[in-house]
């Protein structure tokens, strides 16, 4: 591991934090560059990693098969979550075991740390990391501050779980790194009151955490120090770990109460700009892992191309250091749409949005419904809802039974004379940009719980 020390361009007028390679980003001859390590990246798999070699023999191909990015992007089906979970039990949950099947010997012999996503659907997926992983890690979450604007003299509130949370404390490492940036490892664990004090206390003008929590801070700061959010003066907001900061309503409603600029992060190596229009997350890792799109159902490849959506896939171009992803055509199970063409801002890499996730997607009357698209037209309503909702499943999804259900809470000052003309409202508003006619059951404020961490928006009453 290379020694700890400060990076980052000296110059804060500095366009992007590696300018060696940043503007080369989603270029023909960065394609040669990932085909050329792609070709290593397949024989460490296929000689090193039991897990992928096992896929591989599946599939009925060899690294000598593969013989272009083309030929990779058909030679064999992505591995997601529930593919991990199927290895825990195949090895009766021995983590030791599963571990050296998965990830293989010369990187177990390499581990330094364990992370975890945070299991909300079953058995957390492990993501391991390595000494190797940090030079890696630095590097890419450099390029991801520097775009967010994390430039000397950033104190960076850190608000994501802590405790064990991929998002938590690996992001202590590697944000801390940045020259001149503070972080604030304040963590979600203690408490919006704490969160708001903390952040008071020590200064804190950006911050990091969840779209939920961002959302929450606004609704407690009044309660708690007695003042709007706005008047702590953070300047910006890098948002991840669900949908939120790329729904245009959200943004909107989050921009307006902290007066900062909103990012999006995650969901790969990307971060948006500061557009006012939302382009997506810039992709910022093409010399470090393949990004690919597949159709959600067949898995046969979808060209990257303005408009083009598909299921998500990623493969690690350094294996050995392997950052969150470390096996051939890895899917964290999200439907993106790609941008290619120029974004305004300038700056480079190609664009992706989050549609919404494969297992979250609803079927209505034959039309697909994800979660996200609700958020965003419910958020379009505040102040006259506080933004607050569930969707409520009776039977196992996605076939969903018409209409869709939902709770929303009615905004603070409204009384329950408003709600059947707000309803007529939102009822129109959700047929026009979901084609649904959901049924609305109006809650108080304050009703449904708040999360500082992922909120689950899905309510399932047939568990």
């Amino acid at each position: 591991m290379e020694p700890l020390g400060p990076l980052g361009p000296s110059s804060t007028d500095a366009l992007y934090f590696n300018p060696d390679v940043e503007p080369f980003l989603n270029t023909a001859p960065m394609r040669d560059v990932q085909w050329e390590k792609l070709r290593h990246a397949i024989r460490f798999a296929y000689e090193k990693v039991p897990y992928d070699r096992e896929r591989m023999d599946a599939a009925g191909v060899t690294p000598d098969d593969i013989r272009s990015l083309a030929d990779f992007g058909s030679s064999l089906p992505p591995v997601r979550q529930a593919d991990f979970r199927a290895v825990f039990e195949r090895f009766d949950l021995d983590m030791d075991r599963s571990f050296l099947h998965l990830f293989g010997r010369e990187r177990m012999d390499d581990i330094h740390f364990i992370s975890t996503t945070s299991g909300t659907t079953g058995i957390p997926t492990p993501y391991p990391f390595f000494h190797k992983t940090f030079p890696l890690a630095a590097e890419l979450f450099g390029r991801v501050g520097w775009r967010a604007g994390f430039v000397p003299g950033t104190k960076l509130a850190l608000l994501f779980g802590l405790s064990m949370h991929v998002a938590g404390i690996p992001q202590v490492f590697w944000f801390s790194r940045l020259r001149g940036v503070t972080v604030l490892n304040i963590g979600a664990e203690v408490g919006t009151e704490r969160i708001l004090k903390a952040m008071k206390l020590f200064g804190a003008n950006a911050m990091t955490c969840t779209p939920s929590l961002a959302t929450y801070l606004i609704e407690k700061c009044p309660e708690v120090l007695g003042h709007p959010v706005g008047d702590l003066r953070v300047k910006v907001l890098l948002l991840g770990a669900e949908p939120g900061a790329g729904i245009p309503e959200v943004r909107a409603r989050l921009e307006e109460a902290y007066g900062a600029t909103v990012l999006d992060v995650g969901a790969g190596y990307g971060v948006s700009c500061a557009h006012p229009v939302y382009q997506g997350m810039h992709w910022i890792a093409d010399d470090h892992c393949l990004y690919e799109l597949v159709d959600p159902v067949t898995y046969e490849p979808v060209p990257l191309e303005d408009g083009a959506r598909g299921l998500a896939c990623f493969t690690a171009l350094a294996p050995e250091a392997g950052l969150f992803y470390h096996h051939l055509r890895i899917s964290m199970n999200d439907i993106h749409e790609v941008t290619t063409s120029p974004c305004p801002c300038g700056r480079s890499g190609f664009r992706y949005r989050i549609v919404g996730r494969g297992d979250d997607m609803l079927k209505v009357k034959g039309v697909s419904v994800y979660p996200a698209s609700v958020q965003g037209v419910i958020n379009g309503f505040v102040p006259r809802v506080t933004g607050a909702f569930r969707i409520v499943l009776t039977e196992r999804p996605p076939l969903v039974t018409p209409p869709l259900k939902l709770k929303v809470e009615w905004g603070e000052g409204r009384s329950e004379a408003d709600l059947p003309a707000l309803e007529t409202e939102l009822v129109a508003k959700m047929r026009a940009a979901c084609e649904i006619n959901p049924a609305i059951t109006w809650l108080p404020p304050l009703s449904l719980e708040r999360a500082t961490k992922k909120t689950q928006l899905i309510e399932k009453q047939y568990e």
